[in-house]
């Protein structure tokens, strides 16, 4: 057998998620601040990474969809563009859709490392693509991307490592997070291989009509309501807390301004909740934020992307300019 093939039972999934500690730790201080807040982050145990697929295929969600559409489209373009022989390192591997698309079309790619926090959608995924892709090893990390992670060495040397960070993610988080978390990237990209050798391809949401963005986050269905309140039965299952799924409900707005949609969970009567010893009050109407997701201009990712030591140096977007895919270099 080629030493490069390898089978389901030998794939190794280096284990760095986070701990009940760390997720106590988080959530008592995100409870401790003014408006009181939750990380998104932690909505993906194996139920959520069910409900987001499924949020995927609601009608009112147009992103995993048209970024799909783009990449098929473009792949060709994206692929030359990228490059062979590369180590291809995806933070956030959901369903692995997109990567079956990129790993597909790439010329020769070494090894594929995704780094996603819900074991379960990570060797779901894994091991699917194992079997569709035998000839590239396999090497996933299940941790927490938002920090430095040391990324497993292929048995093969790369000629480079891309970052693949597809879905619009990178809105998820403010602009100062995005600032460093485009820097950890850079950071990755350039400890294996001089800095000209890696490249991030990145997925971002363009702006658009805002009713068209909020009905994304608010399905008729009511999916991405159950999204989000399963924040909290994970919470509770996890660290102790007694939140009552029943007395919040699910709100999400564009806030035109700020060029974001903005996610909360609404207090439905007064309540207290508690995680151990600590006890934290909560107003009727009161709102807890879970969750943004920044729409971008090109100037504006480009400015974030300056910031942290990339550019831009090619650009993809879908015919109705909904959706973009960049890919960025590091610089100096």
């Amino acid at each position: 057998m080629n030493a490069a093939i390898q089978t389901q039972s030998e794939i190794q999934v280096t284990d760095l998620r986070p701990t009940p500690d760390d997720i106590r730790r988080d959530t008592l201080i995100g409870l401790a601040r003014s408006p009181k807040r939750l990380s998104s982050k932690y909505f993906y145990d194996a139920r959520g990474s069910q409900l987001f697929e499924a949020i995927t295929r609601e009608p009112e969600y147009y992103l995993t969809r048209t970024e799909i559409a783009l990449m098929e489209a473009r792949i060709g373009e994206i692929a030359d563009a990228i490059g062979a022989n590369a180590h291809v390192v995806e933070y956030g591997s959901g369903s692995g859709l997109k990567t079956r698309l990129l790993l597909e079309a790439l010329a020769d790619p070494v090894a594929y490392t995704p780094i996603e926090i819900s074991r379960s959608a990570l060797v779901g995924s894994v091991e699917r693509l194992s079997e569709e892709f035998p000839a590239i090893e396999m090497l996933p990390v299940c941790a927490d991307f938002t920090k430095p992670v040391a990324l497993p060495m292929p048995a093969r040397t790369a000629q480079h490592t891309l970052v693949f960070f597809p879905g619009s993610t990178l809105g998820n988080f403010t602009d100062a997070e995005a600032v460093i978390l485009l820097r950890a990237m850079r950071e990755t990209l350039c400890a294996h291989g001089s800095p000209e050798q890696g490249e991030a391809l990145i997925g971002i949401d363009l702006q658009k009509d805002p009713a068209l963005i909020e009905a994304a986050y608010n399905d008729a269905a009511g999916v991405t309501a159950e999204f989000t309140l399963n924040l909290l039965a994970r919470l509770n299952r996890e660290i102790g807390s007694n939140f009552d799924l029943h007395a919040f409900r699910h709100r999400a707005f564009y806030d035109a301004i700020e060029g974001r949609i903005e996610t909360f969970l609404i207090s439905q009567r007064e309540q207290v909740v508690t995680i151990g010893v600590q006890q934290f009050s909560f107003a009727k109407d009161e709102p807890m934020q879970v969750e943004y997701s920044r729409k971008y201009t090109d100037a504006g990712f480009a400015a974030l992307a300056t910031q942290a030591g990339l550019a831009v140096s090619k650009a993809w977007d879908d015919p109705r300019h909904w959706f973009g895919v960049r890919l960025l270099h590091p610089i100096d």
